[in-house]
């Protein structure tokens, strides 16, 4: 997707087998996701944080206001506004 526009959040202390779709039901409720993206290392395993973006900065606050410190698959989540953008594929 066209994610030069959309506010994105860095989400650490995710598990490795957390998936896209769990991301997608956790962060959701709070507004319209533009994209999940979670990095994986050469063997293709989770290096234990992903990115979730947001078309509207507010809805981003929201989620980032509220999932920071929830626990989610035995971790504390802990998300801040991202500040490097998603690397070229």
């Amino acid at each position: 997707p066209e994610i030069s526009s959309m506010t994105s959040l860095k989400v650490d202390n995710i598990t490795y087998r957390t998936t896209v779709d769990d991301l997608k039901r956790i962060f959701d409720k709070y507004g319209e996701i533009g994209d999940v993206y979670i990095p994986r290392d050469r063997r293709g395993e989770s290096r234990g944080y992903a990115f979730v973006r947001y078309h509207d900065r507010r809805d981003a606050e929201d989620a980032m206001d509220c999932v920071h410190g929830k626990n989610f698959d035995g971790r504390e989540l802990r998300v801040v506004m991202a500040r490097y953008g998603r690397p070229a594929d």
